[in-house]
């Protein structure tokens, strides 16, 4: 079905922000883009779909391997023992010591979902666990290689990016699912720009402007769109 998307501020990222915005949307791939009247007008059958805040294209977690290899997610009847946090480091080498393939499946099915809370559509690979590969594959959220630049979006990683912060999870440090944690500025976090004609894979964060989302962080999330499908949404 036709959807159109719209928001109060569209960041495509690579061209300017549309003011009163809106993504058009048909099967797998952005039909339109530009401000919601002309949207709306040219497509008058289309099922509208309003959002607050910002449509931005979805983000790249270019720390999936690690996250999802490294870190445990527990299932929620574990909070009471484990929190509802990742363990990573220490916590998590004394718990991977007695994770059977069931409780290391259920984590990084959970480790992908929670990604989808944060906007995330893209994840850096390759990926050499077959269990994590295959999971990553049945949750529809699309591996890329690293290194390699979107198109239209100058710079994959931001210049404005310590290499001390770009380093320091897979040296161990404190798990953390948002792609723009470390100091990343939007351009820097997306996998690419929203253009018609490309894949239908966006975010709508709760936050007025670009500046609001960089400080606020990913998990202003409300909806993560995937492929053209809603796969995540705030309740």
């Amino acid at each position: 079905m036709l959807t159109v998307h719209a928001a109060p501020l569209v960041l495509p990222v690579g061209a300017g922000p549309v003011e009163r915005g809106a993504v058009a949307v048909d099967g797998d791939r952005i039909v339109a883009l530009g401000p919601y009247e002309a949207v709306a007008a040219a497509h008058p059958a289309a099922r509208v779909r309003q959002w607050p805040g910002v449509i931005a294209p979805g983000l790249r977690q270019r720390h999936a391997e690690w996250l999802l290899t490294r870190c445990y997610h527990p299932d929620p009847r574990e909070a009471d023992e484990l929190g509802a946090d990742p363990l990573s480091g220490e916590a998590f080498a004394r718990l991977a010591r007695e994770l059977d393939a069931t409780r290391w499946a259920g984590s990084v099915r959970r480790g992908l979902q929670q990604m989808l809370r944060y906007g995330t559509t893209h994840l850096t690979g390759p990926f050499r666990d077959p269990a994590v590969r295959t999971a990553v594959s049945r949750s529809g959220l699309v591996e890329v290689l690293g290194g390699v630049s979107p198109v239209g979006v100058p710079g994959c990683v931001s210049e404005n990016v310590p290499q001390s912060v770009s380093g320091s999870v897979s040296m161990g440090g404190a798990a953390d699912l948002d792609p723009l944690a470390g100091g990343r500025d939007l351009p820097g976090s997306v996998h690419a720009p929203l253009v018609t004609g490309a894949r239908a894979d966006f975010a709508v964060f709760d936050v007025p402007d670009e500046a609001a989302l960089v400080a606020a962080g990913a998990g202003s999330c409300v909806v993560t769109v995937l492929g053209g499908r809603l796969v995540y949404r705030r309740r």
